[in-house]
Formats: structure tokens, sequence, C-alpha cells
């Protein structure tokens, strides 16, 4: 399949001279209605959109392997972009819960027109009054916090959660290796279904001319052309499926880098992966030793622990509601009257104010005994998550180990069915077996085949899941299992 940004209607990327000729300063913004396009013009833009478009997929526009997919995903998986805004936006708690602690400043400026009019009716000797004039004036107004025992369980939680935002990107990049590894590894197996269908056709409709053939000679029955085009009419089916199945796993792969993938590289026979894969089981193989780690590291049990904090504080908070707060308040006004008396007044004054609530509808006690429900709530979430973490490890850990036997096993059991098969069809040439033992033998080659696959892949996802239990999934990790599949 050849890459469309190499060819595009005889347009290709634009040459050394032509990047020169380019004006440092060009851009579409410069070709207004009052621009005239000529040919040239307009051929090197062409040439620079192409180029820019061509840039964007060369990445992706060749044989790709696991590791490359995942840098990709890492600019363009729409979650992990999700995941880092939410990150930023969780780190600025720790300005605003710091921002409590901290004086307030404020300005404040006001300008009015005035239309006065007196009058006294009871007094005529006194002429009535009538003005017009402009009062401004400004105002400074500071207060600082002296004790506010809810701003300082306010900054402690602003930390906590600055904590939890650090631990939440953590998961979110180890679920992309998880999601990535788990997209790739299913377009190899349904790749191997595609491949392991066409080989196993090619086969059949071998074993179909040869049954036709000795049926013609007379040295075979109309039954044995009727098994082999039945097994072909199955396959035929089979195929169908497996090339639906294998677009689906790529469209589902395509979605997390925003960009079509063109051929995914894989190994080259799925008996044998690359040399530096090996079968191993959990290294130490202690369980406890990995139950031990996850208890202390696992991005989602940390999670849990932070937000029990967060809710022990959120209760405590709650709780001081009744205490007292005492600022220091500093306030410096001046105002200007254009009256006919007109005046200048300025005032300036600093002090403490208590502010102590005495009765509030009753919304203090009701938050205290909400924020101790909760409270409750995510101690209860933190032991289930303990729990399932047990559970989720001692499967990971389990994985590791029986897909290690289950490799090994499959392996025997592709050497047995390839001698099977060569067995098979020695028989039947010398008329000890039909041609229905050669195509069960033929599936149960394919099928082994197929089934080793997916167990090797199956392992090292295993591997993957292992990793990110005790939160030590990173790039490095899955470096190791990318070399391993080539």
């Amino acid at each position: 399949m050849k890459n469309s940004c190499g060819v595009l209607g005889g347009v290709g990327r634009p040459s050394k001279n032509d990047m020169l000729d380019t004006p440092s300063s060009f851009s579409t913004a410069s070709l207004d209605a009052g621009t005239i396009m000529t040919p040239n013009k307009f051929r090197l833009f062409t040439l620079l959109l192409l180029s820019v478009f061509c840039t964007a997929l060369s990445s992706l526009s060749h044989a790709t392997d696991l590791l490359q997919i995942y840098r990709a995903a890492l600019e363009h998986d729409a979650v992990i972009s999700s995941a880092r805004a939410t990150h930023r936006a969780g780190r600025e708690k720790s300005t605003q819960g710091r921002a409590l602690l901290l004086p307030s400043i404020n300005l404040t400026a006001n300008t009015a027109f005035n239309d006065a009019s007196t009058q006294f009716p009871n007094f005529s000797i006194f002429p009535a009054n009538n003005a017009r004039y402009n009062t401004h004036g400004y105002g400074i107004n500071l207060v600082q916090p002296l004790f506010r025992q809810q701003n300082w369980h306010a900054y402690g939680i602003a930390d906590l959660q600055v904590a939890q935002s650090e631990e939440q990107l953590k998961n979110a990049e180890q679920e992309l290796i998880l999601r990535v590894a788990q997209a790739y590894f299913d377009v190899l197996i349904a790749q191997e279904n595609v491949q392991s269908s066409e080989a196993q056709k090619a086969a059949i409709i071998g074993q179909l001319h040869q049954a036709k053939e000795l049926f013609s000679a007379g040295s075979a029955t109309i039954t044995d052309v009727y098994e082999a085009q039945a097994r072909l009419d199955l396959i035929n089916a089979q195929a169908i499926v497996a090339n639906s199945h294998l677009a689906t796993k790529r469209t589902a792969l395509q979605q997390m880098v925003n960009a079509p993938l063109t051929t995914l590289q894989v190994p080259s026979t799925s008996n044998k992966l690359g040399q530096q894969f090996k079968l191993e089981p959990p290294q130490p193989p202690d369980m406890q030793f990995w139950l031990d780690k996850a208890q202390r590291n696992n991005p989602l049990l940390n999670i849990a622990k932070i937000s029990v904090e967060l809710a022990k504080k959120d209760r405590t908070r709650n709780r001081d509601g009744h205490f007292p707060t005492l600022d220091l308040v500093a306030n410096y006004a001046k105002n200007f009257s254009d009256a006919p008396l007109g005046s200048n007044n300025r005032a300036a004054s600093v002090g403490v104010q208590l502010n102590m609530p005495l009765f509030q509808g009753g919304s203090t006690q009701s938050k205290w005994r909400e924020a101790e429900a909760n409270y409750d709530r995510i101690r209860d979430d933190l032991s289930a998550a303990q729990r399932n973490l047990t559970v989720h490890i001692q499967q990971a850990f389990l994985g590791v180990g029986s897909g290690v036997a289950q490799v090994q096993a499959l392996q025997q059991a592709l050497k047995s069915s390839e001698s099977l098969l060569e067995a098979s069809k020695l028989g039947q040439s010398a008329g000890v077996r039909t041609n229905l033992d050669v195509l069960n033998a033929q599936q149960q080659l394919y099928a082994t085949r197929r089934d080793l696959a997916q167990a090797q892949y199956a392992y090292l996802y295993s591997l993957l899941q292992l990793n990110a239990a005790i939160g030590a999934l990173t790039e490095e990790v899955l470096t190791r299992v990318n070399l391993a599949l080539y």
C-alpha cells in the first residue's frame, strides 16, 4: 500500500529550491482578495499544504510497532489529553488554598451627577435653592485574616487535592499504556486470524483439487470432494468474519492516534516472537512482595487513601464552622464634591474585626453531619479498593505464571500438530488416511497457531497489568515488551 503523501496527483513534497524561494513571512493571511494568485504561487501554496499534511502522518505511514503507536497516542489520545488538563487544573488548588491566608486588597471608585432642589414652604423669606453638581470618590480596603480556622483546613485540603491530581495523572498514563497495548494486541490477533484463514483456505483448495483429481482417476470417492468443498465454504465464511473483525479493531486503534494506519509491524512467525521474548514468571516469584508493593504504590489505591484524608479534613473544617474569625481591616477613602459649597473629605482607619457566628439556621450542624457520613463512606470505599487490588494482583500474578505454562504447552502442541499433518498427508498417500483426516489435521494446526499467538499476547499483557498494579508501568516497561515482539 503506497503512501498517498508520496504521490498525489503528480505533486510531491516541495523541492529544496522551492523551499529556498519561499518568503519566511508567507502565510495564508497574505492571500487576501486583492492578491493575484499566479500559477507558481498556487503550486507552492499547494506543496506547502501537502508537506504539512504528510509530516503529520509520516510517523504512522509505514509499518508501525507498539512503541510508535503509544507515542502517537500520547499526543493525540483524547482521554490522556483530558487527564493532563485535569492535572493542570488540580495544581491550581494549591494557589487557591494559599490565597485564603493572604491579604485581600480591593479598590473602589465612584462618580455621580447630583440634581438637588431645596425649598422652604414655611419660611418664604428663604429662597429656593437648586444645585447641580458632581461627586467623585475612591477608596482602598485591605483585609488580612488573623484567625480563620476553616481557611487553614482549606489550605491543607488544597495540598491534598494537588497530590491527588498527581496520582490521577499517573493512573491515566498507565491506563493509556494498557489501552494501547490491548488495542494493538487485538489488531495483531485479528491479523493472525485473517492470515490463518487465508492460509487454511489455500490448503483446503489444494486438498479440494487433489480430491477432484483422485475422484476423476477413480482413487477417491465423491465424499472426499464434498468434505473438502464443505470445509472451503466454511473457511470462506470465517474469512469474512475475520476481515470484518480486523477492520473494527483497526478503527479502535486509529481513534487513539487520530490518524489512519497503513500497516502494523507484526512478528515474523506466530510460534516465535522476537529474540528478546522470554517466558519468565514474576520476579521475585513471591505474591506477597507484589501485594505489599501495590499497597504502597498503586495509583488508584493512593487516590482512595488521599480521598480519606480529604474527607477527614473536610469533616474537621465543617465542625469548626462555629469558630469565630478575626481579621485586620484597613480602609482609606477620599471623596470630592463640585457643589457650591463643595468639600473634599478624606478618611483612613485601621483596626481588627471579630465575627462570631451564633446561629446559621442549622446549616453548620447539617454540613458537619454530612461530612461525617461522607467520611464513613469514603473509608468503606478505601477498604473495597484494597480488597479489589488484592484480587487484581492475584489475577495478574497468576496470569503471568499460567501464561508461561500455557505458551510452553501450546508450543509443544504446535510441533505435534505439524507432525500430525505431515503424517496424515503421508498416510493419505499410502491409503491408510482419508481426505477428512488431512483436513482435520490442517484445521488443528491453524487453530493451534492462533491459540499460541493469543497466549503469547495475553502473557505480555499480563506483565503490563502486573506492573500497572504496583504503579511501575512506564514507557521503559512498554519498550521491553515491544522488543519482545520483534
